[in-house]
């Protein structure tokens, strides 16, 4: 009797989820579609434009500074997979990495298969994959729900090195490695004709060969909210 009304509980707790996703996709429907159609302003073709789009384009050309890290040297338009990086060695007093940035450049612009990309230009192997979850405060209105990222983490290695990767999307209040909570996210802000402006993040920190990426996990998660807050602070604003 008791796995029959757990089993009822757990049916009904789906049918609610279903519900309230169809109900998404009504408001959705209701408040971008149908005034589409009457308009022939289509939002997927007209979509809304980016308002930070001067600050992605100087953060492509410039790059970004991290607090208790140097930037020791930059490198603009490196071509990865048919998309242009900016790569920044960092250091602070006891480790270099390697930071990669691929700012979006237009409102059409949408995430798409850039860590394939960094996989086949650096063709390493890969294993030790997890899941690295940090959250970051929303400056400058730091009595709002912190900003919940998360990213891919793995250990990556050629015949040369070894090293400890963290990658995800940022946007303004959050981040994921999928493309498809991006694509949530921005649909969520069209509602309001507004865009989820996006940053690819890929962190490569070198380390011992054999060695465990947990051991590195403290260090790589401080310096991935640190890359986040920034863009919040002074990307994404």
């Amino acid at each position: 009797m008791k796995q029959m009304i757990s089993a009822q509980k757990l049916l009904r707790r789906y049918q609610l989820s279903k519900i309230v996703v169809l109900v998404f996709l009504l408001v959705l429907v209701g408040t971008v579609a149908i005034p589409g159609y009457l308009t022939g302003k289509w939002p997927w073709t007209n979509p809304p434009t980016v308002t930070n789009l001067k600050q992605l384009k100087s953060l492509r050309q410039n790059g970004m500074t991290l607090p208790g890290w140097e930037t020791t040297r930059v490198q603009n338009n490196l071509l990865i997979g048919g998309h242009r990086w900016l790569v920044e060695e960092i250091k602070n007093d006891r480790t270099i990495a390697i930071l990669l940035l691929l700012p979006q450049n237009g409102p059409k612009n949408q995430p798409q298969v850039e860590w394939l990309d960094i996989d086949g230009f650096h063709r390493w192997q890969t294993d030790s994959h997890r899941t690295l979850r940090f959250t970051v405060k929303l400056a400058p209105t730091p009595d709002k729900p912190p900003a919940t990222i998360e990213a891919r983490f793995f250990r990556s290695w050629t015949p040369q090195q070894t090293f400890a990767v963290v990658q995800w999307y940022a946007w303004p209040k959050g981040g994921s490695p999928s493309t498809s909570r991006w694509f949530w996210e921005d649909s969520i802000a069209r509602l309001s004709n507004r865009r989820a402006s996006w940053v690819a993040v890929s962190i490569i920190l070198p380390i011992e060969a054999h060695t465990e990426i947990e051991i590195v996990e403290a260090l790589l998660e401080s310096l991935s909210q640190t890359v986040q807050a920034q863009l919040i602070a002074e990307t994404f604003r």
